[in-house]
């Protein structure tokens, strides 16, 4: 049977160490590394307030402790992924490493685990944590007289201290067979609670507590925590690269996590994996804010985050929106790898998700932004997950497609086919340069080729580029789908824009807007085709700040 367990670690870095250097490292590299591993189902940080050090802690919980002995965990404290920088700051931290296997716990009724709270919710922010830390006196009678008196009377009486959640008792880990056995007691409060006062005097003064500390326990430490953070698999830190001493730019050794520091507009870039294993690019910039409303910019197929690149330029330069964080990620079907399951537009919605929660985006504060595929894509996550979305534009899409498509699209596929095009790097087969023609002749108005030929031409190449199995793959999702009856019952505001020169789509999108429950406005961009935000990123960015500004306020 797996035996569950803790990861218990203090820190407390050297006078050497910048603070932003080590919660950088820390928060963007150290913890969601592990909070990728599937035994470990979460991860946090305190940080003390009892004025004692170590002065932080961070704890892990693991649903079996045998896997801290196995390759997959191992291998994270190897050369293969630790990088210069982590051995550089780690060796100006003074580091406590325990392991405890779980042996019992008690929690209110209420109890909610810190992982589901927010990091904007008042308790989480709050959050208190005792460790109670004893050794006892080695003979076993007198270990399960200690253990027998936390589990019926010490966690009961706990439990009517106003303000108390949970309580678990830990001891040494049998795995760590050549560290003292000692009991790790963690008892969790809410910001407002009753410690000290008349429920908590009682339960530290009573007959049994007051023998078991004569006669059992040998040696006792408290410590007095608050919550600092919560890890996600995704990393989101970006107060500390806006810090003038903050060490980067910096790279995972993999070359699939990166930061880019930066006073005005700081970044990270990684990668979050959904269910079936599909790894989604990402790439998060914006306010430093670690509570600020999230907006996320979904792609249309076929290209990459950069057609973003003018607009999120248009956009951080009114200074309404610098309170903003932005997400840009590569839409499954962008890369070879793109999963076994069909694509569809419920899949492409549940990928979205994927990444509001590996982001630890709050509820309701995330804002979408999709173009064409991804204007659908933003349109049904809205749909499907309305508790984590706050409002969304939808652009140059529709809410339902013929059957028809398929062979639209399949034909397209076949030109790629038939080209033959492949990666010089990697020799796989990508798109070619015959649908990047057609595609972006389609896409945009013909004025463009000659004023803007400079904004064209990263489009086209991105185009050709994409892979050709990641495309044939993806391209189901635009065969065949009809999610109006959807709309009739949506709860999240919306609102429609699209190109002036995109075809019968504003005349689609007219009626869409019509069919969002309670209504919508539809905005037309002029002089734009299938990409308004592309061909006019200024025209596009007023009308997402005016939209923004009616939501927030």
């Amino acid at each position: 049977m797996p035996t569950p367990g803790l990861l218990y670690v203090t820190m407390q870095p050297k006078g050497s160490l910048p603070d932003t250097q080590f919660h950088d490292w820390y928060n963007t590299e150290h913890g969601p590394l592990r909070l990728r591993l599937p035994f470990i189902t979460n991860g946090f940080r305190f940080r003390a307030t009892d004025g004692e050090q170590p002065e932080y802690v961070a704890l892990y919980d693991i649903t079996d402790m045998d896997e801290l002995t196995r390759k997959t965990y191992l291998d994270l404290r190897t050369d293969l992924i630790k990088t210069d920088r982590e051995k550089k700051t780690m060796a100006q931290i003074d580091v406590g490493r325990l392991l405890y296997d779980l042996m019992d716990e008690r929690s209110s009724p209420n109890f909610h685990p810190l992982e589901e709270r927010a990091d904007t919710d008042a308790e989480t922010r709050g959050s208190v944590l005792i460790a109670v830390t004893t050794a006892t006196h080695p003979d076993a009678e007198k270990q399960a007289e200690h253990d027998r008196w936390y589990r019926e009377e010490h966690f009961e009486m706990l439990s009517r201290v106003p303000g108390w959640r949970r309580s678990r008792l830990f001891v040494t880990a049998a795995i760590d067979s050549s560290a003292p056995r000692e009991s790790l007691a963690l008892h969790e409060y809410a910001a407002v609670n009753g410690l000290g006062g008349e429920a908590h005097q009682a339960a530290m003064n009573t007959p049994w507590r007051h023998r078991l500390m004569h006669d059992v326990v040998t040696s006792k430490r408290r410590r007095v925590y608050e919550w600092y953070y919560t890890f996600g698999p995704a990393p989101r830190e970006l107060s500390s690269l806006a810090a003038p001493d903050v060490v980067g730019p910096w790279s995972s050794n993999d070359g699939r996590t990166c930061t880019f520091p930066s006073p005005t507009r700081p970044a990270v870039e990684s990668f979050v994996t959904t269910k079936d294993g599909v790894e989604i690019p990402y790439r998060l910039e914006g306010s430093t804010d670690p509570t600020a409303p999230v907006v996320v910019l979904s792609n249309s197929i076929l290209v990459n985050w950069n057609i973003w690149d003018r607009f999120v330029d248009a956009f951080f330069s009114r200074k309404e929106n610098q309170r903003y964080r932005l997400v840009r990620y590569l839409t499954r079907g962008r890369r070879s790898a793109s999963g076994e399951q069909p694509v569809n537009v419920d899949v492409l919605a549940s990928d979205l998700a994927t990444l509001l929660e590996a982001l630890r985006v709050p509820p309701k504060a995330a804002r979408l932004i999709g173009v064409s595929l991804g204007g659908v894509t933003v349109l049904n996550t809205s749909l499907l997950f309305p508790a984590r979305v706050g409002a969304f534009i939808a652009c140059d899409t529709n809410s339902s497609a013929p059957e028809s498509n398929r062979k639209a699209w399949g034909d397209r596929v076949a030109i790629c086919e038939q080209e033959g095009s492949v990666d010089p790097d990697t020799k796989e087969p990508i798109v070619g340069e015959q649908l990047a023609e057609m595609t972006t002749r389609r896409w945009f108005v013909p004025g463009s080729y000659e004023t803007q030929p400079e904004v064209l031409a990263p489009v086209k190449e991105a185009v050709r580029t994409n892979s050709l199995k990641g495309f044939a793959h993806s391209v189901q999702a635009l065969c065949a789908y009809d999610i109006r009856d959807r709309m009739a019952n949506a709860t999240v505001p919306g609102l429609f824009v699209a190109g002036a020169n995109d075809g019968v789509l504003p005349q689609t999108m007219q009626k869409m807007a019509a069919d969002l429950r309670g209504g919508a406005e539809l905005k037309i961009i002029d002089k734009a085709g299938h990409l308004p935000m592309v061909e006019q990123p200024e025209a596009f960015a007023k009308v997402v700040t005016e939209f923004l500004s009616k939501i927030d306020g």
